[in-house]
């Protein structure tokens, strides 16, 4: 049986800032509403669907994507541009930095409503770590 994730829920303040956000950031286009949701879809079929909800209901989730090097120098790019402070840690101790994780690139940074984002161009596992990776 093959499993693949097809849509999560992505709680927000307001759902179609967010999704525009990160469609900006990301370089994706923003789908037609349908009902509460405003999706977003990734190129690997998952889609992300934005619903508002009341701001102190909203959990902190993290949502990362697997990018190519050259939608990293774009989204990195639009990230500067907007002035978007980013990371290179999930704890937001390295601010205005990037990481070099498992022979790559990735960095964090928030969206509107809270979540962290993250973007990496190897995905986890890819090879072994140095220790200032862990």
């Amino acid at each position: 049986m093959s499993v693949e994730l097809n849509h999560t829920i992505v709680h927000a303040r307001d759902n179609r800032e967010s999704a525009e956000f990160l469609a900006h950031i990301l370089g994706l286009e923003v789908g037609t509403e349908w009902g509460p949701f405003i999706p977003l879809a990734t190129s690997n079929g998952v889609t992300l669907d934005f619903a508002t909800i009341p701001a102190e209901s909203i959990v902190m989730q993290h949502y990362a994507f697997l990018v190519s090097d050259e939608d990293f120098e774009a989204a990195f790019a639009r990230i500067r541009q907007a002035a978007i402070t980013f990371y290179a840690d999930p704890h937001l101790k390295q601010p205005g930095e990037i990481n070099h994780h498992h022979g790559g690139r990735g960095l964090y940074f928030m969206d509107p409503a809270g979540h962290g984002m993250e973007i990496i161009t190897r995905p986890y596992g890819d090879h072994e770590q140095t220790p200032s990776e862990q």
